[in-house]
């Protein structure tokens, strides 16, 4: 029986991605509960081939215990398209299905601190806008609560 293909969903983050992963269904049933591939092997290794320009990178394997887990790739060069892909195995299951290649673009400093910058502009603006109403209202050009003295009609 083949393992896979894992569910694999990537995110970007400051000059790496977040790839999360869930692996395969399994088919095995005990007692009419479907057992997850944890169940069944106690743990499972699996790689992370990373696409880039210049070619296909196979990272180091790794081992889990979880069905839905999270690994942050670093490192990465803003800006730039990274795909991946992950082929899960087990120690007595070495047949595989690689999971489709998902991609995404590792952020740089100026996309991070974007959202902060605009935020702040806004809030600045609104500030300004209170300030200049607020003098305006005190020079008396609006909304006049007092009525002008005589003499000045």
């Amino acid at each position: 029986a083949f393992l896979g293909p894992a569910e694999v969903n990537i995110s970007s983050c400051l000059n790496c991605i977040n790839v999360t992963i869930k692996l395969p269904t399994s088919h095995f049933r005990e007692k009419e509960k479907l057992l997850s591939l944890i169940d069944i092997y106690k743990d499972l290794d699996y790689v992370i081939t990373l696409k880039t320009l210049d070619g296909e990178h196979k990272r180091t394997q790794e081992r889990t215990t979880e069905e839905i887990f999270s690994t942050v790739i670093e490192e990465l060069y803003p800006n730039q398209n990274y795909c991946v892909s992950v082929t899960v195995t087990a120690s007595l299951n070495k047949h595989s299905i690689p999971s489709a290649w998902k991609c995404g673009i590792a952020e740089s400093v100026a996309q991070q601190d974007y959202h902060t910058v605009a935020i702040a502009s806004a809030v600045c603006l609104i500030l300004m806008l209170a300030g200049a109403l607020k003098c305006v209202h005190a020079g008396g050009f609006i909304l006049r609560n007092k009525l002008l003295p005589r003499t000045l009609v």
